[in-house]
């Protein structure tokens, strides 16, 4: 699907989708293993198993190892390391609305997936939700510094899908520590702000990708670049594209401010934790939420501040009007989404009882109010604030009417340094997130490179080609060497592929000989 759509770069030649497809199948040979442990746990028979029985007569070491083998086959999916990698290239490869099913669909099916064999199928294991939270911390961190660092659409909106679903796999850590301290409520909670986390996630970021699109449409590519297309284009895709990148950004009253604030009060709940390991993992987990959430806020600045606004050099067609639309209709349901809340979540009670025996989701809300169980501890509604906010607005833009009209507006040329002002002197992406590449060159290791095209002597150029690229960690450390092995192992078998009738008789032979040799001892 990916591939069919044409759209990568033109020196991929689908490089970035095999990668995929390779890492995928890792995952798949993690999961059938994982499956065939369970079945065999199980007497040999998996037709309409009882679970719950399964889980309870399961050993510790058994429970660990099937949860390693789910974490590296969904983990492929999600997008957790070492296998965030895949996300920013594959998503290149296609077209934004390819990419939305990827983050509405695949994601969320693998997650759901995940949940329900870590909190359903298997015994709890406080070393397992150790385990999955640094592993989903460490993986929403870099996959938010190589998102802050993109400049195309697409490898952005796929490193923020692959830090948005390492958030939500934090969350489900640390529903696997409730479980196993015994606390089924706050278990509960963790598992439904999971689900309302990614289903926030799947609106607010399927409005993006089909933005990319249409920004595609308009400017010929989907370089990230001042372009002012909020003011050349129809009201409603200014308004759902906002909509959206605040809710990726965290900001109120959108579903992801929402999702981010429960998670935030999820982890806070880590003082009921019985031991000292479960307290300081649900510690550092706030932390790691915490640098997440602020490199994602300067993520989605970066998006619509250059992506959408900004003044173009060249004139740009609008969006056109189906994509501006689109975008305006789920960008809006975003925001009912959020603000619908207290209304639709207790409806999840259902299932919340099904699966941990209490009902968290009607102790997730108290009226209006959006609260983590209790209202004592902490609340919020998004409900007052889509009210309140624009009232609470009234005042600043009162003070700003009072001021025009008593002081005159100076206008003065933009400060560049000391230099002369300079109308080709921008802000672009990669100047944006120069600070940040600096401060974390340990993890992005920039490599640059500079071209020079000679016109008949070198002592002529006739055009500087600059490029600078992040080096990926594990596709330096791990990919890479396992790549070169394979392609040796290849070249080894390759042999047998000789073509010489005497070989392959040869070889049947010797395999004649191993039956035979089999069959007498």
């Amino acid at each position: 699907m990916l591939h069919a759509d044409h759209l990568q770069d033109p020196g991929e030649d689908g490089r970035s989708v095999l990668r995929m497809l390779a890492m995928l199948e890792v995952g798949a040979v993690a999961l059938i293993a994982a499956w065939l442990l369970l079945a065999a746990h199980a007497g040999g028979s998996m037709y309409l198993p009882n679970f719950t029985v399964i889980a309870a007569s399961m050993g510790t070491g058994l429970a660990v190892v099937i949860g390693i083998l789910a974490l590296i086959g969904f983990g492929a999916k999600l997008g957790l390391l070492p296998f965030y990698e895949w996300f920013g290239g594959a998503y290149a490869s296609g077209s934004g609305a390819s990419g939305a099913l990827l983050s509405g669909l695949v994601l969320n099916a693998a997650w759901y997936a995940l949940a329900r064999l870590l909190l359903r199928w298997l015994p709890a294991n406080l070393d397992l939700g150790l385990l999955i939270m640094g592993l989903a911390g460490l993986s929403a961190i870099l996959a938010a510094l190589y998102a802050l660092q993109a400049r195309d659409w697409r490898v952005l909106l796929g490193f923020s899908t692959a830090e948005n679903a390492a958030t939500a796999t934090l969350v489900l850590a640390a529903a696997v520590l409730f479980r196993s301290a015994g606390l089924q409520s706050l278990a509960g909670m963790a598992w439904l702000v999971g689900l309302v986390f990614l289903a926030g996630h799947s609106l607010a970021k399927g409005t993006m990708l089909l933005g990319a699109d249409g920004v595609h449409h308009a400017q010929g590519s989907y370089r990230l670049h001042p372009a002012g297309l909020l003011r050349t284009s129809a009201w409603p895709f200014g308004l759902g594209m906002v909509f959206a990148g605040m809710s990726l950004a965290g900001m109120p009253p959108q579903a992801g401010f929402v999702g981010e604030w429960f998670a935030f009060q999820t982890l806070f709940q880590g003082k009921q934790m019985p031991g000292l390991a479960g307290r300081l993992g649900l510690a550092l987990g706030g932390v790691a939420l915490a640098l997440t959430v602020a490199l994602a806020l300067a993520t989605f600045v970066k998006v619509l501040g250059l992506g959408l606004q900004g003044r173009a050099r060249t004139s740009h067609t609008p969006v056109p009007r189906v994509y501006a639309w689109l975008c305006g209709g789920l960008g809006t349901l975003v925001l009912l989404f959020a603000v619908g809340m207290p209304w639709w979540l207790p409806k999840l009670g259902l299932v919340a009882r099904q699966w941990f025996t209490v009902d968290a989701a009607a102790k997730m809300v108290h009226g209006l109010l959006l609260v983590p169980l209790s209202a004592g501890f902490a609340f919020i509604s998004p409900s007052m604030l889509v009210v309140i906010g624009p009232l609470l607005a009234l005042l600043p833009l009162l003070l700003l009417l009072l001021a025009r009209r008593r002081y005159r507006v100076r206008r003065v040329a933009v400060w560049y340094g000391g230099e002369p002002a300079s109308p080709r002197a921008a802000t672009t992406a990669l100047t944006f997130a120069h600070a940040m590449r600096v401060l974390y060159s340990f993890v992005y290791r920039p490599r640059t490179d500079m071209r020079h095209e000679h016109v008949e002597s070198k002592y002529f150029v006739r055009r500087v080609q600059f490029d600078q690229q992040m080096a990926p960690i594990f596709e330096t450390w791990l990919f890479g060497p396992l790549q070169r092995q394979v392609r040796r192992l290849s070249e080894w078998l390759a042999g047998l592929q000789s073509g010489d009738m005497n070989v392959y008789l040869a070889l049947i032979g010797l395999l004649l000989l191993i039956l035979l040799g089999i069959a007498a001892f």
